[in-house]
């Protein structure tokens, strides 16, 4: 004999059986939503001026080290100029000081030692005559004592020719000469600092980069420190996602994911660089409804290969968990 079951329990049963299918069919979700994220170089310079050039434009792609924009660097080549005259003043003058008079000057004393030289001789000669006039008592011994004393100045006078003679020969004194070099090196440093302000004045892509944004153009006057422009090197670009705090432990720093983008053509391999110390809310950029207002942890990761397929800052991704890491813990 057949029961028939009253419609109540039999809601109740297909209910049941709705659950527990979906809960067997029901997997962890290790997919993730978020979107590409850039980390912009800003260039500025250090001084102040009005740009006199701007070399590129936004969306132009530029490499190391070519010139991306200069400033009026009038003031700093003129001041450039003024050190560069005075370092070699300085140079000169320490340059002097290690030497003795010139060759014409010596030359003078020379000459002039050598006419003392003679008048002593002639004044021993006279001294010796005046002695024997002397001994043979024609002449007083008043005249052969003025003899004695011409001799006596004419050989102090040769004395003080030889002494000048060295002296012109010699150096500056060794404070002079140090004090001289002191003003050498300060008018070098002078002319380092110029050479670096002129240099500032132009600056030149520390990167092979993308040009993101131009911020002033041709003519401006731009302050001191503020960007002239910004950069977005293929390194600095990377994917953001958020992971729920109950999922937190499936990953960790160095762990390889799969980027998916839409109109990508295969996916990008990543691996996390960050996951964040702090937990906060599902942002309102991410879509998904099985997300949205959940307590996650913003994670970063970055393409292995960032130059080969380039990810736009603001493009939707789906991140897919590869592995985990067998070191590493999560933060």
């Amino acid at each position: 004999m057949y029961k028939k079951f009253k419609p109540a329990m039999t809601f109740t049963l297909v209910l049941a059986m709705s659950v527990m299918l979906t809960a067997c069919n029901e997997k962890t979700s290790t997919n993730w939503s978020g979107y590409a994220e850039g980390e912009y170089v800003y260039i500025s310079a250090p001084l102040g001026g009005k740009l006199d050039s701007i070399k590129v434009q936004a969306g132009q792609q530029v490499t190391k080290d070519s010139l991306l924009f200069a400033l009026d660097a009038e003031a700093e080549n003129a001041a450039h100029d003024e050190a560069s005259a005075r370092l070699m003043s300085a140079q000169a003058q320490a340059s002097n000081t290690e030497k003795g008079r010139r060759t014409e000057e010596i030359a003078v004393n020379q000459a002039q030692l050598t006419s003392a030289q003679a008048q002593a001789a002639l004044a021993r000669q006279e001294l010796a005559r005046q002695q024997q006039l002397v001994g043979q008592g024609f002449v007083s011994k008043s005249r052969m004592d003025d003899a004695q004393t011409n001799v006596k100045l004419s050989e102090a006078r040769v004395a003080e020719l030889n002494a000048a003679l060295s002296v012109a020969k010699l150096p500056a004194r060794v404070d002079e000469r140090a004090a001289a070099q002191a003003s050498a090196d300060a008018a070098k440093e002078a002319l380092r600092q110029t050479t670096w302000r002129s240099g500032q004045k132009s600056q030149n892509s520390p990167a092979n980069a993308l040009v993101a944004e131009v911020f002033f153009r041709q003519g401006e006057y731009v302050q001191p420190g503020q960007p002239v422009l910004s950069l977005l090197p293929p390194e600095n670009r990377k994917a953001r996602f958020f992971v729920p705090e109950g999922e937190l432990g499936k990953i960790a720093v160095g762990q390889a994911v799969s980027l998916h983008c839409d109109g990508c053509a295969a996916a990008i391999p990543a691996h996390i660089s960050r996951i964040a110390s702090q937990a906060e809310y599902t942002p309102p950029v991410i879509y998904s409804n099985a997300q949205r207002a959940k307590l996650v942890f913003m994670v970063e990761a970055k393409p292995d290969q960032p130059g080969k397929l380039l990810l736009h800052p603001g493009q939707p991704l789906d991140v897919s968990l590869l592995a985990l890491a067998t070191t590493g813990k999560a933060q």
